[in-house]
């Protein structure tokens, strides 16, 4: 650790050594451009700020197949239902990643009775 005496002595020195103009301070008023540029980004307002270009964060009414799969990493398993099945039973709205676990977990053969280790491990095929 210096001493006091070297601590004053190295503010001195960064003192000496501060640039005549300082930078731009947070409170400051930014350039016009900034705000405009900020105002122009599409995601501005949060209308879609994830695209949804994952097949598994689609809706259901929004996936194109007919046949959706999931299977399970852990134990092998594939399920398969119908998009209309699923959307009479989940409804139209429903997420595809949220409707495959819940078919996975309605029928899972790893169960453990601890939390962190039951359940299936999700691979969506769409």
């Amino acid at each position: 650790m210096p001493t006091p005496r070297q601590m004053e002595k190295m503010a001195r020195e960064v003192g000496r050594r501060a640039p005549a103009t300082p930078a731009q301070m947070h409170d400051d008023d930014l350039p016009p451009e900034y705000w405009q540029s900020l105002l122009d980004d599409p995601y501005a307002d949060g209308a879609n700020p994830v695209p949804r270009a994952s097949g598994r964060a689609l809706l259901l009414d929004e996936i194109p197949q007919h046949l959706l799969r999931v299977s399970c990493r852990r134990c092998g398993r594939t399920l398969e239902i119908q998009k209309a099945d699923a959307v009479r039973l989940y409804g139209k709205g429903a997420i595809w990643r949220d409707v495959g676990q819940r078919l996975l977990d309605n029928t899972c053969t790893q169960r453990t009775g601890r939390h962190e280790e039951d359940g299936c491990w999700p691979s969506y095929d769409v």
